[in-house]
């Protein structure tokens, strides 16, 4: 049975298993929701088989058929240098993938972490950090991404898997501070109810309420954050090896595949054309995903919609 004990910001505060197969059943009852989780779904599993589902190594060159239209041998044609795109555009939605996800992890790392430290401690601490947070916030995304993406270039880290450290890393440090705020509005905004009251009054320290009281019945709007920021990453990494900044070549990169057809756009659009497309998917099925876990971990937030509509 689910108890409902709380609410903070808006979003429940539950226990139980009741409330878990609540949001599961507004989730799977949203028709977008699916979508963007069917293409979530098909995105991970191309990324993990692309060995298997690629039809050529995607840095082969082949200068007997360089710029070749769709279709024949090459489904997706190739590009100046012969390459094969489709193959290209499987092994880049490794790299997609894992910049989204691991540049998530260290913006929740680093979020959660600053966000109930200001919460918990309060005080000094508190503005101490809440300015370093309006410091950080101050710089354009992206233009903060390119500085220290730029900074950490000659970095030993940039010999891993073409780069892809530092772009995650970058990514992640320029990005942490929304879920910082996050996490500390949900924490105070819990840390004074009276089930934390209660477990304080038992004896448990500031650790145990954190970690057992506190963070899980976060957890939702934590969740819904970074699912919303993985596509806003994929599109910053996409960015960046449009610039020459991200992936070294010759490793697949959707952006990069952009910056080199662009230069042929109007003799062969489809150089250009399929990884937009792909791009554009992505982000959408992500965004998708998201809207959904908001309405089904939020019920207020579909009931509002619902009035409003």
């Amino acid at each position: 049975m689910s108890i409902i004990s709380v609410e903070a910001n808006g979003w429940p505060v539950t226990d139980g298993l009741g409330a878990r197969r609540d949001g599961w059943r507004r989730l799977v009852r949203n028709p977008m929701a699916m979508v963007g989780g069917v293409v979530v779904v098909l995105l991970v599993a191309v990324a993990i088989l692309a060995d298997v589902i690629a039809p050529h190594n995607p840095t082969r060159q082949n200068y007997d058929a360089l710029f070749q239209p769709p279709g024949g041998q090459y489904l997706l044609g190739t590009d100046n240098l012969g390459r094969d795109q489709l193959s290209r555009l499987v092994h880049g939605s490794r790299v997609a993938l894992a910049v989204g996800v691991l540049s998530q992890a260290v913006v929740l790392v680093l979020g959660v972490s600053i966000g109930s430290l200001a919460a918990l401690a309060g005080g000094w601490v508190d503005n101490l950090l809440m300015r370093l947070t309006d410091v950080v916030y101050a710089f354009p995304d992206l233009l903060l991404i390119i500085l220290l993406s730029t900074a950490l270039r000659e970095h030993p880290l940039r010999e891993v898997g073409g780069g892809l450290p530092i772009i995650f890393l970058a990514i992640g440090l320029a990005n942490w501070v929304g879920v910082a705020r996050l996490a500390r509005g949900q924490l105070l905004a819990l840390r004074e109810r009276e089930f934390v009251e209660a477990a304080r009054a038992l004896g448990a320290g500031n650790g145990r309420i954190l970690l057992v009281h506190l963070l899980p019945n976060a957890v939702g709007p934590l969740i819904v954050a970074a699912t919303f920021g993985i596509p806003s990453a994929i599109f910053a990494e996409a960015t960046l090896s449009f610039l020459g900044l991200g992936i070294v070549p010759p490793n697949p990169s959707w952006g990069s595949m952009i910056q080199e057809g662009y230069q042929a756009i109007f003799a062969y659009p489809h150089l250009v054309l399929f990884p937009a497309l792909a791009i554009a998917t992505t982000l959408l099925g992500f965004t998708f995903l998201g809207d959904g876990l908001r309405d089904a971990l939020d019920p207020r937030c579909s009931t509002n919609r619902s009035a409003a509509g």
